[in-house]
């Protein structure tokens, strides 16, 4: 995993040098994600479940109260803001483990780095015209995703140049990261997520995972996100027959995080924190 480091990203909490992946855990704070919706119904379950991540070795966790999965409806501003703002503020009371926001609200971001959120991980890549405001204002630390279309559009939209999914995605997000650059949000603030299950088959996730490379090469942190998704599931029933729900996809999940990782990945976003270290440790 030696070729990619070191790697630098700076949020509010200073600049973090990477000499090795690090684990970001998932807190899905909405009642309707596709893995684990309604987990915790309260602030003090959500907080406790983010706290177990910290215990088993996260580093960072990523708190977002909007579903991304297809199909999902768009929550409302004042909504989202409801389910994440007090988790974050509880959070910050006992623990100071880093923080980043899973939202593409503008409003939500800032309220979240009000409540001490560190960075900003916005799935449609500054849609809201204000977001760059924001994540300059606070110093914030922004992750920038590929995709297309909407949670209701994306799976229309899974069409690539053969054997070209990296380079088409990446030639897509770059016009974001100059966006955010000539918003005067400095480089070192920004990383790339490639998107996986965002506009994309089961098929097209593996080839970018095989060629994950190419974003890695751009020097800019890379953050991927593929615990427990569809491509998971599809790795499983090949292999086993039938299918596997998503809460029964960890082992394989943890598995492909690390696939990523010697493909250049510095931040693993993952629900199941332990199993992901283990199989680190195992590389």
């Amino acid at each position: 995993m030696g070729d990619f480091y070191p790697i630098r990203w700076r949020t509010r909490r200073g600049v973090h040098v990477f000499r090795a992946p690090l684990v970001m855990g998932i807190l899905n704070v909405t009642p309707d994600s596709f893995s684990d919706g309604g987990a915790s119904a309260s602030v003090e379950g959500h907080v406790g479940r983010a706290l177990k991540m910290v215990r088993d070795g996260a580093a960072w966790v990523d708190i977002g109260g909007e579903s991304t999965r297809p199909g999902a409806a768009a929550v409302p501003e004042v909504e989202e803001l409801r389910r994440v703002v007090p988790v974050v503020e509880a959070l910050r009371k006992v623990s100071d483990v880093a923080v980043s926001i899973d939202t593409s609200k503008a409003a939500v971001a800032m309220a979240a780095l009000e409540a001490g959120a560190d960075a900003i991980n916005d799935v449609t890549s500054l849609s809201d015209p204000e977001m760059t405001g924001v994540v300059r204002e606070y110093g914030a630390g922004l992750v920038l995703m590929h995709g297309r279309g909407t949670p209701g559009t994306m799976d229309s939209l899974a069409r690539y140049p053969e054997g070209k999914v990296a380079e088409t995605s990446l030639a897509e997000l770059m016009p974001r990261v100059e966006m955010a650059l000539s918003a005067d949000i400095p480089r070192e603030c920004i990383a790339l997520d490639p998107g996986f299950g965002f506009a994309k088959t089961d098929a097209q996730n593996e080839e970018l995972l095989r060629d994950l490379r190419v974003y890695a090469e751009t020097g800019y942190p890379l953050l991927i996100g593929l615990s427990r998704k569809r491509f998971i599931g599809a790795r499983l029933r090949t292999r086993l027959g039938r299918e596997i729900p998503p809460l029964e996809r960890d082992s394989e999940s943890a598995a492909a995080a690390a696939e990523a990782a010697r493909r250049g990945a510095v931040v693993l976003r993952v629900h199941n924190v332990a199993a992901t270290l283990a199989a680190l440790d195992a590389e």
